[in-house]
């Protein structure tokens, strides 16, 4: 007599057994230490540089190409993309799954200073960030005047807008069916309010 001649002379006695072993290991699953899971880091390094009154293709040719070769040269990273708009240049490097994030941004930094003297003198001083993990866009906004030219308005989106939509606390209010409602501040409901006026 075979041992599993047991569990088919006894059915119950099997489902009872095959149970005890889903329960177990139910349990170790919920037991289970994080560390145990494989590390995925993904960081991305911006690098944002603003030279105010200078069109877009000034700001290319000037800021994002040599800041763009040098920073290539920095360890760690698997892509760059990069945007020129009036008056700022912003290099975005994404570092290679599970890159020291720290060690990228001091290699960054010192390839960044190694061509300062290489920007022109009325550009401001290149600002560094890191982001780690996945970041979403959760709003858009576009702006445009009929009275100032494009290269004030990104001087005001600079110097104004942009302060204050840092300062703004957005209240992420759930209702029913999931969805979120944004509550902004006096400022930008003005500032808004302003905007579908003149449309």
């Amino acid at each position: 007599m075979n041992f599993t001649d047991i569990f088919i002379r006894r059915p119950v006695l099997a489902m009872v057994v095959s149970l005890f072993i889903l329960v177990l290991g139910l349990r170790s699953l919920s037991g289970l230490p994080v560390n145990q899971y494989p590390k995925t880091q993904n960081s991305v390094v911006t690098i944002s540089t603003s030279y105010y009154g200078a069109d877009a293709a000034t700001v290319a040719g000037f800021i994002t190409q040599p800041l763009e070769a040098a920073i290539a040269q920095a360890q760690g990273i698997d892509y760059m993309s990069s945007s020129s708009i009036n008056g700022t240049s912003v290099i975005n490097a994404t570092l290679r799954l599970n890159y020291d994030a720290n060690r990228a941004l001091t290699e960054i930094t010192t390839q960044v200073s190694s061509v300062r003297n290489q920007l022109p003198p009325q550009a401001q001083q290149p600002v560094l960030t890191v982001q780690t993990g996945q970041t979403t866009d959760s709003m858009y906004m576009g702006f445009y005047s009929d009275v100032l030219p494009t290269n004030n308005v990104t001087d005001y989106l600079l110097r104004v807008v942009k302060p204050k939509l840092d300062s703004v606390e957005v209240e992420k209010l759930r209702a029913q069916r999931s969805s979120e409602r944004l509550t902004l501040s006096p400022f930008l409901q003005k500032l808004l309010m302003r905007k579908g006026n003149r449309s």
